[in-house]
């Protein structure tokens, strides 16, 4: 089985477009003397060790998905701009590519360090700042995908960027005492994962747990006279950012991004497979109907929580609701536009369909004063989430929009259901639900679907966790023009999808897994030992008025005097 499940790479005669990307770096060596070493580097020290990637078959690689890269971002991010425009030459090896006068891309996405490199690229503030509800997906994006609006697919990345850094930020080590949080400092966020110059400050980190009570790392990482400093059951999975002053004036409005990752732990894959339908009120979700159901595992993951864990004494709706609710209120109180964005990938995209679904249904994204921050839902590769009736309240009562990104050759899109949206009309669909037939569901909102096969730079190989991974499909965003349209590479560095991966063609000399940490993280001592060291840090705590917001909204007992005297000083800063 191992034998026929091995990856296999199709001639490139097979290839309808014959292009050879020479990454950045291989231009500033010497062609002819150019050693093995710095064919597979992306810059002169970042890329250490060998990726374990190659080892492991197909079949168990899709187990992994989007397993966290092991490294620190900064190490390919301090030396060279986040992604460079690309090199294109003609279909010849590297060693004998004539060096190429580095071309301007024909894409506005380029550097997150934003810069000049807007304007220069065709995206004035002004266009974005008069279309932002066009982009928002007010009008279900009719026109806007095939062809692909260039303003629309800088925005797509972008977003797609804030789901990819929860992955980059995840500390996945199971040596570590830190493993199951997040890296790096709220302040620091987007400057440590490559992405300093997005215009957008983390207000909040977002943490998950389960009903089922059993560590999610297999191994005992605190000593009895430890300090506990992480949970057992407790993880990282997501954060809240704002739009700055100076990104809010050039996009039109206050934006207030909820971003969620993807499977990695053993708890989060019992959310994947408990796919069970329930009626969503039985998760403290409020819905007038009954009918409305959602995938059990899925809810209890978004509504869970853990009294004896500090980080997840609230569940992660209620750290959801409190901030989004401070945040509206707040801005809207000072007389502007909100918008808020909610994106995720994988089990991230199904956290981000909940999400956005009650924030409009308790009304979070509504100010006091009855100002409304339209919801919007940018998912990547994500599964179905509820039942044809979920869908209906979800994009008719509430009026969320929602556009679904994914690759039609992964599986996780065609997942959970046995009637579905593909296989009956909604009509029928709709009856199927209501006669109580099992595994009843439907995709809500928007469907842009893309093609890897379509992109000159990728194998053709049988490998699931490939098709799924989310830098792939920033690629293909990349790339991607309209149905039926030749792929044309933008400003997208493409060694971005060997990040964590083996996907791109071994003749672009990027390394699978390259993402990776300096000596896995060891250090010498002044002894001469080796060890893990500890992680200089400050563990943000949940915010003393998360009570009073959420008591605003119906979700939490009375609130104390210190929550509301938290809550004023907060209002006040």
């Amino acid at each position: 089985i191992h034998q026929l499940l091995k990856p296999t790479v199709s001639p490139a005669s097979t290839c309808s477009t014959s292009q050879t990307y020479v990454h950045p770096s291989i231009h500033r060596s010497a062609m002819s003397t150019m050693s093995c070493s710095s064919n597979l580097s992306l810059n002169a020290h970042s890329l250490l060790g060998s990726p374990a990637g190659r080892t492991v078959p197909p079949a168990a690689r899709l187990l992994l998905l989007q397993k966290p890269p092991t490294g620190i971002h900064g190490a390919y991010t301090t030396s060279r701009p986040r992604r460079p425009s690309s090199h294109v030459t003609s279909a010849v090896s590297a060693d004998e590519a004539p060096p190429t006068k580095e071309k301007k891309a024909d894409s506005f996405v380029g550097d997150m360090e934003r810069g000049t490199l807007a304007e220069e690229s065709g995206r004035s503030d002004g266009e974005l700042t008069s279309r932002w509800r066009e982009m928002h997906g007010c009008n279900d994006w009719d026109g806007l995908l095939d062809p692909i609006d260039r303003t629309l697919r800088g925005e797509l990345i972008r977003y797609g960027e804030f789901s990819q850094a929860c992955y980059d930020s995840f500390d996945y080590d199971r040596y570590s005492r830190y493993a199951g949080t997040c890296k790096y400092a709220q302040d620091s966020f987007f400057k440590n994962v490559g992405l300093a110059g997005v215009g957008y400050d983390v207000t909040r980190y977002l943490y998950a747990t389960s009903h089922a009570r059993f560590p999610s790392f297999g191994v005992q990482k605190h000593n009895p006279s430890d300090d506990r400093m992480w949970s057992e059951t407790g993880t990282f999975i997501g954060f809240i950012a704002v739009s700055t002053d100076e990104e809010t004036a050039r996009i039109g409005r206050r934006d207030i991004a909820v971003a969620w990752r993807g499977t990695v732990t053993k708890l989060e894959w019992i959310a994947d497979i408990t796919a069970f339908l329930k009626p969503i009120g039985q998760f403290g979700l409020p819905c007038p109907d009954p009918s409305v159901k959602v995938e059990e595992g899925f809810a209890e993951l978004y509504t869970s929580k853990n009294p004896d864990c500090k980080y997840c004494k609230y569940s992660a709706r209620e750290q959801v609701l409190a901030e989004v609710r401070k945040l509206v209120e707040r801005y809207t109180g000072q007389g502007e536009e909100v918008s808020v964005t909610v994106t995720g990938h994988s089990l991230g995209a199904a956290l981000a369909v909940l999400c956005a679904y009650d924030i409009a249904e308790t009304r979070a994204n509504v100010s006091t004063g009855g100002a409304k921050a339209p919801v919007c839902v940018f998912s990547y590769s994500g599964p179905r989430v509820g039942n044809p009736m979920f869908r209906e309240r979800f994009e008719g009562e509430l009026g969320v929009k929602a556009l679904r990104i994914l690759n039609v050759h992964d599986s996780v899109p065609k997942v959970p259901g046995i009637f579905t949206e593909a296989v009956l009309p909604m009509p029928l669909l709709r009856i199927a639900g209501a006669l109580g037939l099992p595994s009843v569901y439907s995709h809500i909102g928007v469907e842009l679907a893309l093609d890897h096969k379509l992109s000159p730079f990728l194998k053709d190989v049988f490998d699931l966790a490939c098709y799924h991974n989310l830098e792939a499909h920033l690629h293909l965003l990349d790339g991607y023009q309209g149905r039926g349209k030749e792929f044309k590479l933008g400003g997208r560095d493409p060694a971005l999808v060997n990040k964590a991966a083996d996907f791109l063609m071994d003749e672009h000399m990027v390394p699978d897994g390259w993402r990776q940490e300096l000596n896995k993280g060891m250090v010498r001592t002044e002894d001469g030992r080796w060890m893990l060291p500890h992680r200089p840090r400050n563990v943000e705590e949940h915010p003393e008025d998360t009570d009073l917001h959420l008591a605003e909204l119906g979700l939490a007992a009375p609130v104390t005097a210190k929550a509301t005297a938290a809550a004023t000083a907060t209002a006040n800063v």
